[in-house]
């Protein structure tokens, strides 16, 4: 009876030791930065349905974001702000220079983006598009926001 409770408690132990170890190896991938998914992510910039960041790009030599915006909505839009938005708490840190009026169907001016925390080239650009914008003939005021991932340019 005691060599089958001493068999069950070797077993345990063994198969605990393994565990432990594999816990000990994926924590420290993690801890140092393996297992970051977000540097495995492509390049991507998305906004609400009907606009399109068709080109972008997070350049270090200038300070700023620079992007293209396609409208899609069916009607002009007139962007009072659009700001970007670094510390993902909801504020803009970075504002564009100069907001743009965009046709139906038209691509934006380029829209640079001054004034963010941006680091160095190659590092990996995060930030959330926060802007606020009119139809063409109203005066409601409508909120867009998106995300925008990149790797910082020279």
């Amino acid at each position: 009876m005691q060599q089958r409770g001493q068999a069950a408690m070797e077993f345990l132990m063994t198969y605990g030791w393994a565990i432990l170890v594999v816990l000990i190896a994926i924590g420290a991938l993690a801890y140092f930065g393996v297992l970051t998914p977000s540097d495995f992510l492509p390049r991507s910039c998305t906004l609400m349905p009907g606009l399109d960041c068709s080109e972008f790009k997070v350049d270090t030599t200038l300070d700023q974001v620079q992007l293209f915006i396609r409208n899609g909505l069916g009607e002009s839009i007139d962007f009072s702000s659009l700001n970007v938005d670094t510390n993902l708490d909801g504020t803009g840190d970075c504002t564009v220079l100069d907001p743009a009026a965009i046709a139906d169907g038209a691509l934006s001016p380029q829209l640079n983006i001054a004034g963010c925390t941006i680091g160095l080239a190659g590092d990996r650009f995060r930030g959330n598009l926060v802007g606020v914008y009119t139809l063409s003939g109203s005066t409601l005021t409508h909120s867009m926001s998106g995300s925008l991932i990149t790797e910082v340019e020279v």
